[in-house]
């Protein structure tokens, strides 16, 4: 089972950018503590990131050959790219979109996020935590261990 890990704008930045907010963790040791996880649920992760809403996109759209599932960290673009909702929606894969803080507590153009209707389900304001618990539940979803 291969999972894609998707993250993007400004993710490359943790533990830097607001670290009140987003941890010290840096990215690096993000993907490291999910290899870790993955190997031992016995699947195998890739991970991409990037700032551009259109690379993001062309790594949706790939991965439906590739991979069984993806865990999305869309970022800002969670509140108002219609694109990347399309792209989920059109590559009919299991989506997790994951949030480091509570979107839903923070300002008030956060608290909508256009992505969460076409995915799975959303995982917010557990910090890094949120995406290993988002790669344990797909893991599930995808072996039938899960109600759909």
């Amino acid at each position: 089972m291969n999972i894609l890990i998707l993250n993007g704008p400004n993710l490359n930045l943790l533990g830097v950018r607001e670290p009140s907010v987003y941890g010290k963790s840096s990215l690096d040791d993000l993907i490291m503590d999910l290899e870790n996880r993955a190997q031992a649920l016995g699947v195998e992760i890739t991970h991409f990131q990037s700032n551009s809403e259109g690379a993001l996109i062309d790594q949706i759209h790939k991965a439906r050959e590739e991979f069984h599932g993806i865990i999305f960290n869309p970022g800002a673009f969670s509140h108002y790219s219609y694109a990347l909702r399309d792209a989920i929606s059109a590559v009919e894969l299991p989506v997790i979109e994951v949030h480091i803080s509570n979107i839903n507590a923070r300002e008030s153009f956060r608290n909508l996020s256009v992505i969460a209707p076409v995915c799975l389900g959303q995982i917010c304001g557990l910090g890094l935590e949120g995406y290993g618990l988002a790669l344990e539940y797909l893991v599930k979803y995808l072996s039938g261990s899960t109600a759909k």
